[in-house]
């Protein structure tokens, strides 16, 4: 797509190693809501313009058709970018619509692995915002034990991170989450930056809840 002028500056403007994301929110501030400029820069193919096109979509236009092509776009990043760029739709437009949540809520068994990724990482973040009250607990236990070990890694992490949520803030959980990491031994070995919390479930449960204790 050949980019308007206007999209060509901001462009230029971003499309550099020192953009930082409050960079990327200070501008789209400004444009509030341009879905045309967002298609313009997404169009480009690179990390910055399309955190920012994200910041400036119409949700309204966004519906599963839309989100597959976006899906499909995100796979030409490496995999710390596809994970990022769709956290990042996630927690700017598709929690923010009634209508993508329950989009979102039927991607568990989708066959992309980012949809499947962030179903998981949907319910974790329902957990850590305080909605602690979700019914379907027992469920999505049941399915990380289930499935856990055998998704794709980007899947796991986000299961194993719903798992931690859930032994964190649900404590009739507790016991059974910690039990699951034990079982797995998923992410046992990790070495993580000095502090930052391991994502091992019997160590990121135990840190996390002494946290909520103080």
């Amino acid at each position: 797509m050949k980019l308007s002028t206007k999209a060509k500056k901001l462009f230029d403007e971003i499309n550099k190693e020192t953009t930082k994301l409050g960079d990327l929110r200070k501008i789209a501030k400004e444009i509030k809501k341009d879905h045309d400029l967002a298609m313009e820069l997404w169009s480009t193919g690179k990390l910055f313009p399309r955190q920012l096109a994200i910041l400036i979509m119409d949700k309204k236009l966004l519906n599963q058709e839309v989100i597959d092509q976006l899906d499909k776009d995100i796979q030409q990043h490496d995999f710390k970018e596809r994970n990022h760029i769709m956290d990042w739709l996630m927690a700017n437009q598709f929690a923010k619509d009634k209508r993508i949540v329950a989009l979102m809520d039927s991607w568990e068994n989708s066959s992309s692995n980012l949809q499947r990724r962030i179903f998981w990482y949907h319910q974790a973040r329902l957990r850590w915002m305080g909605k602690t009250d979700q019914s379907n607990t027992e469920a999505l236990l049941h399915s990380i034990e289930k499935n856990m070990l055998n998704e794709a890694p980007e899947v796991q992490w986000a299961m194993n991170f719903t798992a931690g949520q859930i032994g964190k803030w649900q404590e009739a959980y507790r016991k059974r989450c910690i039990a699951i990491g034990e079982k797995t031994g998923l992410y046992k070995d990790e070495i993580v930056p000095r502090g930052c919390t391991p994502s091992y479930l019997p160590e990121f449960i135990a840190i996390e809840v002494a946290k909520l204790k103080k």
